[in-house]
Order: structure tokens, then sequence, then C-alpha cells
């Protein structure tokens, strides 16, 4: 639904934010209406939390489009076979959720897709005329993480996007995994988020040095450290404390600094091991068998969520930016007489037929339990309809405390200028 009635919003806001609510994200998006905690680190995302995660969603999709990748949906219950081809079934155990159905045979709940993207590709037996191949999908991820915190930061299960690539050499993929390194700096920044690509080790996924998308957050759980002139930077895991004193081992001479920060992104070059250990090989020109080079490239999209609004708050609420934001204009109508609330009415229909997305306040409230909703929510601009705006109507930018009398025209004019 592109617009909507306050009085047909679910489920409203709520004045008081949980109890055991400590990440600003926890709390505003809770007492927003945008998610719900079912148990910890299992969040409920509600029709506001939905249409901003499905906005996060369109920008990563014109990206990954816009890298020749291909969309597809894979199932979330993995066979544990596939996972003891490359040894991970016990590698990976502690994060993993492990079960058996009623004949005892054994899955694992996806925690990534490295192993069941690779065992689709290879089922086609690829040429190299088939390489390079970028799938991608959006999809829930569960992991067992001990103590689940941060709001909708890190959870035991969470919305994601993971990419991956195949191709017939090292230097194929190298090449290709700067160009996903480019489309997620875009991402980010056609988010509203400022972040640095830190240097970080492979965890369990690879020996390789990888690459994680960094957004500076006071909230953030992460240390990292960059130089104050340049873009090398690492996170704490692999940083060498000797390097606190020294200058920048990239550019000689900036200062290294140190920050608290937010993953909101990670890609990692996998090579060859994932496709030896699978036996994941393409025909050569030559009719060889050779082993595929593979990547994989993920965000987050319900953390990203969180971090945007670690990012971007203030003591009275949510400061969505344009991109993400569930709605562009929060109409508010004051005043129960017939002629605001036909103004109104009218004001709302306009916005629609001009492909504005609007939240329209209809209530019976009071001014103030208004006001203070649309600062909670967040939306962007704030649109007053009331008996002292006359044949005008009142615009209040989210992050602004001024506001202004203008028309309709005009402020058609200013929200087009937006999209």
């Amino acid at each position: 639904m592109r617009s909507m009635k306050y009085s047909k919003m679910f489920p409203g806001t709520q004045k008081n934010a949980p109890k055991d609510a400590i990440a600003v994200n926890h709390k505003l998006l809770v007492r927003a209406g945008y998610i719900d905690q079912l148990m910890a680190g299992s969040w409920t995302l509600l029709p506001l939390g939905m249409k901003v995660v499905a906005k996060i969603s369109d920008i990563i999709r014109r990206e990954m489009n816009a890298v020749g990748s291909l969309e597809i949906a894979q199932p979330l219950m993995h066979p544990k076979e596939i996972w003891n081809e490359t040894g991970r079934w016990e590698k990976a155990a502690e994060v993993m959720y492990q079960l058996k159905d009623s004949r005892k045979r054994e899955f694992a709940l996806s925690f990534t897709h490295e192993e069941i993207i690779m065992d689709l590709v290879r089922k086609f037996a690829p040429s190299y005329k088939d390489l390079p191949l970028s799938l991608y999908q959006f999809t829930t991820k569960f992991r067992n993480e001990t103590r689940p915190q941060g709001g909708i930061l890190r959870g035991r299960e969470f919305m994601m996007k993971d990419a991956y690539s195949l191709h017939t050499s090292e230097a194929d993929l190298m090449a290709f995994y700067e160009i996903m390194k480019q489309a997620y700096l875009k991402i980010f920044e056609r988010v509203g988020l400022e972040v640095k690509v830190t240097e970080a080790s492979g965890g369990v996924f690879t020996e390789n040095r990888t690459h994680e998308f960094q957004a500076v957050a006071e909230a953030g759980e992460d240390t990292i450290y960059f130089c104050e002139k340049c873009n090398w930077a690492e996170n704490k895991e692999i940083f060498r404390v000797g390097e606190a004193v020294n200058k920048c081992p990239k550019c000689g001479e900036g200062k290294i600094l140190d920050a608290r920060a937010i993953e909101v992104g990670n890609i990692f070059p996998l090579g060859k091991g994932y496709a030896e250990k699978m036996n994941a090989f393409y025909t050569d020109k030559d009719g060889s068998k050779k082993p595929m080079w593979f990547g994989s490239y993920g965000i987050g999209t319900s953390r990203l969520m969180g971090a945007v609004v670690e990012v971007f708050h203030d003591a009275k609420g949510i400061k969505w930016p344009e991109a993400v934001a569930p709605f562009q204009i929060y109409l508010v109508s004051l005043g129960a007489g017939d002629p605001e609330m036909r103004k109104a009415g009218e004001i709302y229909s306009l916005l629609q037929k001009e492909g504005i997305e609007v939240l329209w306040d209809e209530t019976d409230r009071g001014a103030g339990e208004k006001f203070a909703d649309a600062d909670l929510i967040g939306i962007p601009v704030r649109l007053v309809v009331s008996p002292k705006t006359g044949d005008k109507i009142e615009w209040k930018r989210r992050e602004s405390d001024k506001a202004e009398l203008i028309d309709a025209t005009e402020a058609i004019m200013r929200l087009n200028n937006y999209k």
C-alpha cells in the first residue's frame, strides 16, 4: 500500500520502549511500530518495517541487476550431506541450527548458502562459455547467536541479500569482486549511510582476507581502525596493536583513528576451495575439467534498517533518509470542522495521484500527540492542514525546526524534486 490513513495503521505507536531495550534502534523501531519481538533474536517486521525493508531491497536489487547478477530463491533447510562436503557441518556447528526429521535424517537451517549455490551450479556442468555467473537472493538466515542483542542488529534469524559469483580464473574473480565492492558502496550511499571498507578475516567462510562495510555509530559492536587521509581500514580482529602509534601503513601520512561501527555488509573472495571439495568443475576450451573460482557477497537487509536508525535519530524519534522512509509525507489534519477534513482529504487524494506516498493522520487526537508521532515515526516531511493554515498548508521537514506556509502546488513540486 503506497498510502495509508493513520486509523488503519497496525499496530500504532507506543508511549514507552521495552524495559530491556538498550540500543536506540530497539527502542525507536518498537515504539514507532516497525518491529515486534517474538523472543530473543527473533523479530516480526510490521507493515511499516516491511515498507522500509522493501525499499532497501529495491535499492539493492537495482545495483545487483546493474552488475549482471540474476535473482533466484533457494531452500532454507539443507541436507547434512552437502555441508559435509566442505567440512562445515562440524566447523560451523556453533552458529548453525542443526535438526533431525522423523526419519532421523539430519538437516541445517541456512546460515549461509555457499554450498547450496555450488551444488546448484555443478548440476548443470557449466563450460567456460557459461562463466562468469552471478546469482543473488533475498531470504531468511538463521544463526545460533549466544547473545542476540542490539535490537534488530544481531538476531537468531534475519533477512538478508546474499550474492555469489563463479569464474574461470582468479583474475576474473577479483575483477568482479571490485565491481561488487563498488556496487555495495553505491547501495549504502543511496540508503544514506557513509561506510568504511574495512579489511577483515574470513571467519568460517575462508582463510583469505575479506572486506566489511562498516557504518560508524556509537552503538556499533565492532571497533575499526582507519586512516584519516586515505581509504586504509582494518577491523579490531586483524589490527596490529603496534600500528596504533604509527602513521598509516598505506599512505604513510595519515594518523590512524578508531571508532565504533556497525557492520552492514561483507564480501568474500573464496577462491577454489569450495569447488575442489565439492567437485564443482567447468569445462575449459581444451575440454579439461577445472574448479570454479568463487565469491560471496552479503547485506543484512533487516540489520541495515536498524543501522540506519542508529545513525539517523534524535531525542524525538527516527529521521529516515528519503530513499528508505516508509512514506514521503506525514499529513496531519487539525480541527474537528468539516472544512479542514475536506481540505485534508483533497490534499491526500492529490498527493496520491502524483504518486507521492503519504500517511494521513485523520484521527481526532490532539495536535501534540499527532506531532509527537510524526517525529517518532520519522517520515521526512510533515504537512499540516488546520484552521490557522487557511488556503495554505504548513510544510516542515523532519530535521528542521522551521515550518512555513506554502500552497499545494509548491509542496508537490518540492516533493517531486526529492524523488
